[in-house]
């Protein structure tokens, strides 16, 4: 009688785990978008235009204090106006993009006084990580870190 009781019990755990897992993994999550708040929109819109590149896209929102930007593959980001925001100063919190000339791009920034750093907070250099991407870190206006690197995946 008790081995019947710990097989039912067995059985009823292992079916549950088994339909948990199985309906946990029936769809798949992928990136979509990152939202940033800016104390001003068009100073930050310009920057992303401008200094990034990003190609502006239609604002589906279509509130004024918001504004969307490509980054490619159907991702986006947001830009959106919050005067009172307050950036938090952390170097590893931030977003990456890569490009094939690194050192064009680094050459842009210079022409546009862009101050940049590498990892470690070295001024106007970059650093290889140790899966041999050359990166860069700058701020946006609003102080939100942006890594650019050369990896081509």
């Amino acid at each position: 009688m008790v081995q019947k009781r710990i097989f039912l019990i067995f059985a009823i755990t292992f079916t549950f785990l088994t339909m948990t897992k199985a309906k946990a993994q029936s769809f798949k999550l992928e990136f979509d978008h990152n939202a940033i708040l800016v104390k001003n929109l068009t100073e930050s819109a310009d920057f992303y235009l401008n200094i990034i590149g990003l190609e502006e896209i239609e604002n589906k929102t279509k509130k004024s204090h918001i504004r969307w930007f490509s980054l490619g593959q159907g991702t986006s980001l947001h830009v959106i106006e919050d005067k009172n925001h307050k950036v938090p100063d952390v170097k590893g919190v931030h977003f990456a993009l890569h490009t094939k000339d690194l050192d064009g791009f680094i050459a842009h920034l210079r022409e546009n006084n862009i101050p940049f750093e590498n990892w470690p907070g070295e001024a106007n250099t970059t650093n290889t990580r140790p899966d041999n991407v050359r990166q860069i870190y700058l701020r946006d206006p609003n102080g939100y870190w942006i890594e650019v690197n050369d990896d081509n995946y």
